[in-house]
């Protein structure tokens, strides 16, 4: 067998530089000395191995979760350190916030257990993880662009939060009921109810996402307002349901508003996707004819499928580093259309210009070392402009 072309390295491809402050440190430190501290109290209040067999069972949903996250966000992934960071956000950060809020508001409105369950513990851990977004809206806001990434990050929030909480329950259900009792809760917590906490997130995200692409300013300030509530009352609405209506009530309110609320998130997030795709394919077609990018490399940018198919095509003959480059070039165009885009939208950032030319030196750095499929032609119906909203 032939061994595949060496290709050569780039090393003077312009990079966008990575901004890491002394707020990311910071936050780097408190969340992993938290997550030690939560480590350390699962373990010392039940053992090691309830301690592990806790953290197994609140693990088992992650990856399909994490899964779906990263599905919706396939056309300009999230950088990683951004998504680790939501992920320990939940599982620190907002477990935190969430549980001291309510133990406070219990405590000042007489530790009512049913208060607390239905009204304080929804209010307040949506919010925790709610902080989160706003944080990243506020201070990096080139990092949320709309309501994909708001479902993304809600989502993952949830996730972070989903393993630390049913860690907690798990310990407890061990200690007090032993394992048939811990294993119906696995059913309800880790099966029937994995994706709560990242519904509702997601939901408040949603929100976010609708403020940051309206020019609207009623819609700015409602539209969050409106997502946080939405988040609040579907988790009221779980928790009311095992509180009030037992076994029946749980299942109704499961059949009737969590599980097609969790529909109705699916729809919304890969209707968004295919019309970022819209997007995508109308404004790289845009830049073809600027003379930006070669009219031949639009389709392995635009279609998913045919993305995946140009790497393959680049790995048969290049191997793995050339996938690589493929794919960061392929990032680079997409990140050039979707500026383009915003820019003849009218919500151009104040830099528009210098980022621009930026993306364009970086993509004609990678140019020489890329190993692409023979120019391919848009079908008819993407190759015609069309309006995007």
């Amino acid at each position: 067998m032939t061994a595949p072309p060496v290709i050569p390295q780039p090393t003077a491809i312009p990079r966008p530089r990575q901004r890491h402050s002394a707020l990311f440190f910071i936050s780097t430190v408190v969340l992993g000395l938290g997550a030690l501290a939560v480590a350390t109290l699962i373990v010392w209040s039940g053992g090691p191995i309830a301690a592990a067999i806790a953290y197994l069972l609140a693990a088992v949903p992650l990856p399909l979760l994490i899964l779906l996250c990263l599905w919706l966000d396939r056309y300009q992934p999230e950088p990683v350190r951004y998504l680790m960071a939501a992920i320990a956000w939940g599982a620190v950060a907002a477990v935190g916030i969430g549980l001291g809020l309510s133990l406070a508001a219990s405590a000042l409105t007489g530790g009512n257990d049913t208060l607390n369950s239905v009204f304080w513990a929804p209010v307040t851990e949506e919010f925790g993880k709610g902080v989160f977004l706003i944080v990243v809206m506020v201070m990096r806001r080139d990092q949320l662009h709309g309501v994909l990434d708001g479902i993304v990050y809600g989502g993952l929030v949830g996730v972070g939060f989903t393993f630390t909480e049913d860690a907690l329950y798990y310990l407890n259900s061990l200690s007090e009921g032993g394992i048939g009792a811990t294993t119906a809760l696995f059913i309800v917590r880790g099966v029937a109810g994995a994706f709560g906490h990242s519904l509702y997130a997601a939901v408040f995200g949603i929100g976010l996402g609708i403020a940051i692409g309206t020019r609207s300013r009623v819609l700015r300030v409602v539209a969050p307002i409106l997502g946080y509530v939405g988040a609040v009352l579907l988790h009221a609405t779980w928790n009311g349901s095992a509180t009030f209506g037992g076994f029946r009530g749980f299942v109704t309110a499961y059949l009737v508003a969590i599980l097609p609320a969790l529909v109705a998130l699916l729809t919304i997030g890969a209707w968004v996707r295919r019309r970022e795709g819209q997007v995508l394919r109308t404004a790289l077609t845009d830049c073809a004819r600027r003379g930006w990018v070669h009219p031949g490399e639009v389709a392995w940018v635009a279609l998913l499928p045919q993305r995946a198919a140009a790497r393959k095509y680049a790995a048969a003959r290049g191997g793995r580093q050339a996938s690589r480059l493929l794919r960061d070039y392929q990032q680079t165009l997409t990140e050039m259309a979707f500026l383009h885009h915003r820019v003849m939208q009218g919500r151009a950032p104040k830099n528009a210009d210098a980022q621009m030319a930026a993306i364009l030196n970086r993509a004609a750095a990678y140019r020489p070392f890329l190993i692409l499929p023979p120019p391919m032609t848009m079908p008819p119906s993407l190759e015609r402009p069309h309006h995007v909203a």
